[in-house]
């Protein structure tokens, strides 16, 4: 396959990103224009690896499909799959390692979106010298297994990405060539 050819394949685990942003960042449920905004995901891939990207999207939908949300998705071109399953069943993350084994055997290279160290294994499987392979998330609560997978970039969703309309309270760990104290005295 070409480099004209290839494809990014973005794996979105909504329910893990949400999840982070409003416990773990917000301490509240996300106000609208605090989500990420994700057709900027697909256009910071496409710059970033200089090849068209394909978003897709993952729902734990048993108990219903958000279809705002859906339509907003589905507009900027990502593959919305809404799932269900009995309440003990991480549906999310079952298909999301479903379709990291399934594009093992497909040309490609994948960004997977999602702190969860569920799919450690199956990222590890893709990084084979042939693809590019990547997480993005919230830096400071990635799985710490993936910082020991070699050939793995790491991405931040709102540092690298830039999916956010304004800063979020996050802290994190600053390096040295970045700091700049005027950030600090006001």
């Amino acid at each position: 396959m070409s480099d004209q050819e290839r494809v990014t394949w973005i794996l979105v685990d909504g329910e893990n990103i949400d999840a982070t942003l409003g416990t773990s960042i917000l301490g509240r449920r996300p106000q609208p224009d605090e989500r990420p905004r994700w057709d900027r995901l697909l256009a910071f891939a496409e710059r970033t690896w200089h090849q068209a990207a394909r978003g897709v999207f993952y729902l734990n939908a048993s108990t219903g499909i958000p279809m705002p949300f859906v339509q907003a998705l589905k507009a900027m071109d990502y593959v919305v799959v809404p799932l269900a399953g009995d309440p003990d069943e991480k549906v999310v993350d079952i298909a999301i390692q479903r379709t990291l084994q399934a594009l093992a055997d497909r040309p490609g290279d994948v960004i997977l979106v999602s702190h969860d160290g569920d799919f450690l294994d199956d990222m590890e499987a893709l990084t084979d010298g042939e693809r590019r392979v990547a997480v993005a998330s919230f830096s400071e609560f990635r799985n710490s297994g993936f910082a020991a997978l070699p050939g793995i970039q790491k991405f931040d969703l709102e540092f690298d990405a830039h999916v956010f309309d304004a800063p979020l309270p996050r802290i994190r760990i600053i390096p040295i060539d970045e700091f700049d104290p005027r950030m600090f005295l006001g």
